[in-house]
């Protein structure tokens, strides 16, 4: 078994996930990497920040691809100390939700909730495990939200759905293993830059502009990392079920 905490980082080969992983690295993290596209490039900066990473190529809504994972990071490290589940998309085409198809509702829903759902619960399970072992280790699991939890978008209705069940996921993970010492996380990110968003760089950065976020600059995939590094770390091992929002202030009602 590793000497090193392990953490396994769900789409981390770019944007936000790959930031998560190069900041636990930095940490002092083995970090396991599971994407369905290839994740070279952060697996070159995981090992660059002096750690070790795997990069593992597979689907999270796949049950098959999700226990190879979790085997590959069996025989590899040992040992597993932190799940962040940050793979997500967003609906291939925005559609107003009178015209949303169920092909898109199902593909967001299954990507954003359910794999990550059933990731969790193997995860869980291997923990508990773990902790009749391990009894002062400390073990997380951080889950990747969005302001769309709450925030309404007619236009890409599915995703708000996924996320604001993300954070039920959040709470109900949280109740039920806190008997076991494991801590359970939401992140919110606000307003990331990210390839995700390139699309609609122009209006927000009008938005941004005229005050829709007190802090008044767009987020970056950093930000999102270091509060993760955080929990990863234990530094709040005595809240658990936390909303943290990273959002530049968005989540404040002003006037």
């Amino acid at each position: 078994m590793s000497d090193l905490r392990t953490a396994l980082v769900t789409g981390a080969a770019r944007g936000i996930g790959a930031a998560i992983a190069i900041s636990l690295a930095e940490s002092g993290f083995n970090v396991a990497v599971f994407d369905v596209i290839d994740a070279g490039e952060t697996l070159q900066a995981i090992e660059d920040a002096g750690s070790h990473g795997t990069a593992i190529s597979g689907d999270v809504t796949s049950q098959h691809d999700r226990s190879m994972a979790l085997e590959r990071i069996m025989s590899q490290y040992g040992r597993l100390d932190c799940l962040v589940n940050n793979a997500g998309v967003a609906p291939s085409v925005r559609a107003d939700i009178l015209e949303a198809a169920e092909d898109s509702y199902d593909r967001v829903m299954n990507i954003n909730l359910k794999g990550p759902f059933f990731l969790t619960q193997a995860v869980a399970n291997w923990m508990i495990a773990q902790k009749k072992e391990r009894t002062e280790d400390w073990m997380s699991i951080i889950n990747i939200s969005s302001m769309s939890a709450y925030t309404a978008s007619p236009s890409r209705g599915e995703y708000c759905i996924s996320k604001a069940g993300v954070s039920m996921a959040t709470k109900l993970w949280a109740a039920r293993l806190a008997e076991h010492g494991i801590g359970v996380y939401e992140m919110r990110p606000g307003i990331i830059e990210t390839p995700m968003t390139a699309v609609v760089k122009e209006k927000y950065d009008k938005l941004i502009g005229e005050g829709l976020t007190p802090i008044r600059r767009w987020g970056q995939p950093k930000d999102i990392a270091d509060a993760v590094a955080v929990c990863a770390l234990g530094e709040l091992a005595f809240s658990t079920g936390e909303v943290i929002n990273v959002d530049g202030g968005f989540h404040l009602r002003t006037l």
